[in-house]
């Protein structure tokens, strides 16, 4: 008994050391974005997108805040429909690690310390429906990263998240890269670059502020219902 305890305690130190560690590297660690592209334009583009799944994967993973650049550098380099599906697939396999990496080291220690309304909270989350899951995915603002963690924590079905996961992401990642293909490297320049976009494509602007606007909404419904 005293060894189990030992091991799920080490294994969610080391959980909560890895990912401390992962955001202190990723905000002094420069990615030289210029180099990475020049190197993946030197091949063709079926195996210059496989070599950008694979970066993105292994810099996103132990870099936090390296996704914003690396989905503004994939929308120059493939345009925006590949690029969200490039991503898309990244982000399936980043998922299935993360969720698992949080399943094995922090679960068992998670579900032995909660206790009272934090347990029942813990078992409500292990129970939310895909829908919301859904929902969470294919939000703007809601971190990749925390969400696959946080689901890997509960009791939650793999197979419930994963497909919140390949439906929901495609939602956001389209969207997003669709608007950075737009905006191009003025952005770089001219901050209000992105304001211009949007003035000059109002269809964009409004299915945007749709799209947002019904995640509040659903967001604060559920918070309400809660």
């Amino acid at each position: 008994m005293e060894i189990k305890k030992y091991r799920r305690d080490a294994g969610f130190i080391f959980l909560i050391a890895a990912i401390i560690l992962t955001w202190y590297v990723g905000r002094c660690f420069h990615l030289d974005t210029a180099r990475i592209q020049a190197w993946l334009n030197g091949y063709p583009l079926f195996y210059g997108g496989m070599l950008y799944i694979l970066l993105y994967v292994a810099i996103s993973f132990f870099l936090v805040f390296a996704k914003d650049v690396l989905w503004f550098m994939a929308a120059i380099l493939f345009g925006p429909f590949l690029s969200a599906l490039f991503i898309c697939i990244a982000e399936t396999i980043n998922a299935c690690m993360l969720f698992y990496l949080a399943r094995y080291l922090g679960k068992p220690y998670v579900e032995k310390s909660l206790s009272g309304r934090y347990k029942n909270f813990y078992e409500r989350l292990s129970r939310i429906g895909f829908f919301w899951l859904f929902i969470f995915r294919a939000a703007p603002l809601i971190p990749y990263r925390f969400l696959d963690l946080a689901c890997g924590l509960t009791g939650m079905r793999f197979k419930k998240y994963l497909a919140a996961v390949v439906l929901g992401t495609p939602v956001k990642m389209f969207w997003v890269q669709y608007i950075l293909y737009g905006v191009g490297k003025s952005v770089l320049d001219n901050p209000y670059a992105l304001v211009d976009y949007f003035v000059n494509n109002k269809a964009l602007l409004l299915f945007s502020l749709i799209y947002i606007i019904l995640v509040i909404m659903v967001v604060v419904k559920m918070k309400a219902r809660d």
